[in-house]
């Protein structure tokens, strides 16, 4: 009997592992055909045993519904169980998750920890609140927070948009909400969306329309539509967004056709026209892109063909999201990205163009932009009135602006450099000072290693870029108030090991000074006249390099005791320490430690020869910062 109840048991307890194997494995493929909300709610079941595979599918379910809570909080627990293993994307996408929540402070570790590099959110938006050239008033544009209305364009006297509303529509797996289809509406004079109703039945299908876009003449429209089939493409099966081309003949939109650069390999979307209706911009992940989606254009030929994508290049684009362009009256791009330095989500970005060639872009500032995803910007044409989507309610919802002008800025501005390699040095710290030396600003530059700052006119001033094992660079100008009001100034910094000889960094990663050794007296620690000599060429060193941080490391051989050896290297290191100090250098700028015997050049042991005892009885210099 006992047998019997044993074998019982064993097989309830095999029947509940298959039954979680297969929850867990229809979890999986719901996951995989992005049915995200379905997929969740299995998750949710297995969530407490910290599976990694769980943890990191769970974070991305809620990360893609814009629940940042919930997804924080799977990417924590993924994070902290499985730090080592976890790719770099979960890091991505679990500082955003933190800076749509307002937790700035963790959510700029953990994208220190990505980039490589210190991110600072606070001084950054302290920053942009002195340069960006508008601040904005907002409004929301419905009374309701859940219509999940996004990708507004200007339709003559209406205005045009995508929209979850139609309640008819089938259920969309990804997030369990309508499918998208356009609307048409008015807008009042305090910015409140009206007479809203469905746009033409020759352009909304069973499948999502959005993010349409209309030549001046109003009979000519671009737009977005999902494939109405999925394609494998890979190991990821989904459907791709193209970008469609309509006509407006006798008040109905007809010759309805799919743009030849589109395809069912990849996703091609938001359609914006140049001011001459003579380029097509827009979003793709097509091949090509550096990375996820990109910003190309097209040129619109004269015969109404197209010319092949063209890919706007690493000044405007990314490894990230890079999407939704704009293009105002004066060619100013305006776009949403997540890849470069930010809030938090997607931000709008403005990039003015100058002989034809886009500058490097400006984040909007907090007046417009949040911890979530705030897209979609459109302007007036002649008026500082405008439109964009955000998020930042939990849903997508329509915002009209007001932007008003910041007074007349000078502003300088270029990007840093390594003097030999002439590589890009994120991380930097770029400062500037008035001829005082009074702090008029600093920032820490970003991916793109560039920074901009306000300046007066007629004025000198300093500017200095600091970074670790890098001689600081100093420059001098002045804004001339001669019409010019952006003057560019490119800092090229050159390492320690660039620029000094006797300064190596070795296979152990470390950056040495390498002088002559220091020998002491047997059992003393005393400065002797050689090694005063070695120490006065260190001393020249850090004057001329007054940021410059080191550790003065002693070590001995392995004759006498471990503690007593210890001791003594301690004594020896202190003593040039000791030196130094009375010869100008700050105690500040520099660490003594003593090794002993425990980090040998050669590892002898009790076995050493003089000559092998002499290369381990050494003094070092290794930078620190």
């Amino acid at each position: 009997m006992k047998n019997i109840k044993i074998l019982f048991f064993f097989l309830v307890c095999s029947q509940l592992l298959l039954a979680q194997k297969a929850t867990l494995k229809k979890a999986n493929e719901l996951f995989a055909n992005k049915a995200y909300i379905e997929a969740a709610k299995i998750y949710e079941k297995f969530k407490d045993k910290q599976e990694q595979n769980v943890l990191q599918n769970l974070g991305d379910c809620y990360y893609y519904n814009a629940e940042m809570k919930f997804a924080a909080d799977n990417y924590g627990n993924l994070v902290f169980k499985y730090k080592d293993s976890v790719k770099p994307d979960y890091l991505f996408r679990y500082a955003h998750a933190l800076k749509g929540l307002e937790d700035y402070e963790r959510g700029d570790k953990i994208m220190s920890d990505y980039l490589k590099y210190p991110v600072d959110t606070k001084k950054f938006k302290e920053h942009l609140n002195n340069i960006v050239p508008y601040n904005y008033k907002v409004n929301q544009m419905t009374r309701s927070t859940s219509t999940g209305d996004f990708g507004i364009s200007i339709f003559g006297e209406k205005v045009v948009f995508a929209s979850l509303r139609n309640a008819e529509s089938p259920l969309y797996k990804w997030n369990e909400k309508p499918y998208l289809d356009l609307y048409e509406a008015t807008v009042s004079k305090d910015g409140i969306l009206e007479n809203i109703k469905p746009f033409s039945e020759q352009i909304n299908t069973k499948t999502h329309e959005s993010n349409a876009v209309f030549t001046k003449d109003g009979k000519t429209m671009y737009f977005s539509r999902t494939n109405d089939k999925q394609v494998q493409v890979g190991d990821e099966k989904f459907a791709s967004v193209k970008l469609f081309k309509a006509e407006l003949v006798e008040n109905e939109w007809t010759n309805v056709l799919e743009l030849p650069f589109s395809s069912d390999q990849f996703s091609t979307q938001h359609p914006a026209l140049s001011v001459d209706e003579k380029k097509l911009y827009f979003s793709s992940d097509r091949d090509g892109s550096l990375g996820s989606f990109d910003i190309f254009y097209v040129e619109i030929l004269e015969d109404g063909t197209f010319s092949e994508p063209q890919n706007l290049g690493d000044n405007i684009n990314t490894i990230h999201r890079e999407q939704f362009p704009f293009i105002d009256e004066e060619g100013t791009l305006y776009f949403a990205s997540d890849g470069l330095q930010g809030l938090g989500g997607l931000d709008i970005f403005m990039a003015k163009v100058y002989d034809n060639v886009f500058a490097k872009p400006i984040n909007l500032g907090e007046t417009i932009n949040t911890g979530m995803d705030d897209f979609a910007y459109v302007l007036k044409p002649g008026e500082n009135l405008g439109y964009f989507a955000s998020n930042r309610k939990g849903t997508d919802n329509l915002y009209s602006f007001i932007r008003e002008e910041n007074e007349r800025r000078f502003i300088v501005e270029g990007d840093v450099r390594d003097k030999v390699t002439k590589e890009l040095l994120p991380g930097t710290t770029v400062t500037l000072f008035d001829m005082d030396d009074k702090l008029i600003g600093q920032l820490v530059v970003g991916e793109d290693a560039d920074y901009v700052f306000n300046t007066e006119p007629n004025t000198k001033y300093k500017i200095v870029a600091d970074r670790d094992f890098y001689a600081s660079k100093e420059q001098i100008f002045e804004t001339t108030d001669d019409g010019r009001v952006r003057f560019t100034i490119e800092l090229e910094i050159e390492s320690y090991d660039d620029a000094e000889e006797i300064i190596v960094t070795k296979d152990d990663g470390l950056v040495y000074i390498q002088l002559e050794n220091i020998y002491f007296d047997l059992n003393k620690w005393d400065i002797k006249e050689e090694a005063a000599r070695t120490l006065d060429v260190l001393v020249a060193i850090m004057k001329k390099y007054p940021r410059m941080v080191i550790e003065l490391g002693a070590h001995t051989d392995s004759r006498a005791s471990d503690a007593y050896n210890l001791r003594l290297s301690q004594d020896r290191a202190g003593a040039a320490l000791e030196y130094l100090v009375s010869n100008g250098i700050d105690r500040n700028r520099m660490r003594s430690k003593g090794y002993g015997e425990r980090v040998p050049l050669i590892n002898c042991s009790d076995n050493c020869s003089e000559v092998e005892h002499s290369i381990n009885r050494r003094c070092e210099f290794i930078i620190l910062k």
